[in-house]
């Protein structure tokens, strides 16, 4: 885990290739994926796991960069109800395209869904790690990932590519909906280029910090990750890595949802830990921001313990969380690739804290195949 973790900006710069062409999108791709949009805009993500939460991160992104109307479902609930709530009711007129996301290809549920798509007519594009997959053949588009083989269970590397590759496919889409023009898609690429080695220049400090972090935190019982907007996928991804890996509880929430009901389990056994990073070009960032920051205060008044994830150079965060975890600046879409690095390494190492053989996490699989 912690080698495919250090892997992740090399996995990057993968994958970003097989869709760009200098500072270009490859036409050559566009062309393959002119077939999938669906007419009316809607677009259905049926994913588990990490996948899931990688589905959710692109939710957001397809709506707020593309205008598209997207709805996020658990693969297993989606193939079981004959379709799930967009397309299982006989009065439901809605025929979105689907998009499924796999780190193998092969995930059982993943895959039921796939065909469960297809049966229903919709069109299907597949983003997954294994080119020559089920999915990836069985999909009427294969978005492939260059992430490279992943041995450890808990997905690090895959699931950025994931993100990665979702903001490509905004892009795509974003260009031919004309949703921006040559110039904002032109900066799009040019950030989503330089990201790898932003990334690259932070993993020994991450890797220090956070070891030095699981010492502090190894006696916490449960973590509550909060995140608000895009950066909610996150929080669920951190909190998933954190079960899987060290064996400790943890649950991702809405930043707002903190107060109906979860907080009554905040105490110094259960610390929280809170996404706090803002692009100050988006308002909308700066709201979330903002409001982030109002929580912040209060918990810092019920004497919370908070570790906070937080910009470089932010004077307000570390002052109202007990400690703090910086990450670059970056667009509010592109921050939760650099957001999610140093939560995998904070679960690394509370794995170590708690003695766990952290590749091979007991009752779990790389691959969820059985039926």
């Amino acid at each position: 885990m912690l080698r495919e973790i250090y892997e992740q900006p090399e996995a990057l710069v993968r994958t970003i290739s097989l869709y760009l062409s200098g500072p270009s999108l490859k036409p050559e791709f566009a062309a393959r994926l002119a077939g999938w949009p669906n007419a009316a805009g809607e677009v259905l993500i049926a994913a588990s796991g990490s996948s899931r939460h990688s589905g959710l991160y692109g939710e957001i992104l397809l709506e707020d960069l593309c205008g598209l109307a997207v709805d996020v479902e658990y693969a297993s609930e989606y193939s079981c109800r004959g379709g799930g709530a967009v397309s299982g009711s006989p009065y439901d007129l809605r025929h979105p395209s689907v998009l499924v996301l796999s780190q193998s290809g092969e995930t059982s549920d993943t895959l039921a869904a796939l065909e469960e798509a297809r049966r229903l007519g919709h069109k299907t594009l597949a983003i997954t790690n294994h080119a020559e997959s089920t999915m990836a053949t069985e999909a009427d588009v294969s978005m492939p990932l260059a992430a490279g083989v992943e041995k450890a269970i808990p997905a690090t590397k895959s699931f950025t590519c994931q993100l990665a590759a979702l903001y490509l496919l905004a892009l795509y889409e974003g260009a031919r909906l004309s949703r921006m023009d040559a110039a904002a898609l032109a900066a799009h690429i040019a950030e989503l280029r330089a990201l790898p080695e932003t990334l690259a220049a932070q993993l020994d400090a991450w890797r220090e910090q956070t070891a030095a972090l699981a010492g502090r935190y190894a006696s916490a019982a449960t973590f509550l990750y909060l995140g608000r907007g895009i950066h909610y996928a996150i929080a669920r991804e951190g909190a998933l890595k954190m079960k899987e890996s060290s064996y400790v509880h943890a649950e991702g929430y809405p930043v707002g949802e903190l107060k109906h009901g979860p907080n009554a389990l905040v105490s110094d056994s259960v610390p929280l830990v809170v996404l706090a990073t803002v692009d100050r070009a988006l308002d909308a960032s700066v709201f979330r921001y903002e409001k982030t920051l109002q929580l912040l205060a209060d918990m810092k008044a019920q004497g919370a313990r908070v570790i906070a994830v937080a910009n470089t150079g932010d004077a307000e965060v570390p002052a109202l969380a007990s400690d703090c975890l910086f990450v670059p600046l970056a667009s509010e879409y592109l921050l939760p690739i650099l957001e999610v690095v140093p939560l995998q390494f904070f679960a690394y190492f509370m794995a170590l804290e708690h003695g766990v053989d952290v590749d091979r996490p007991r009752n779990l699989s790389k691959a969820v195949v059985e039926k």
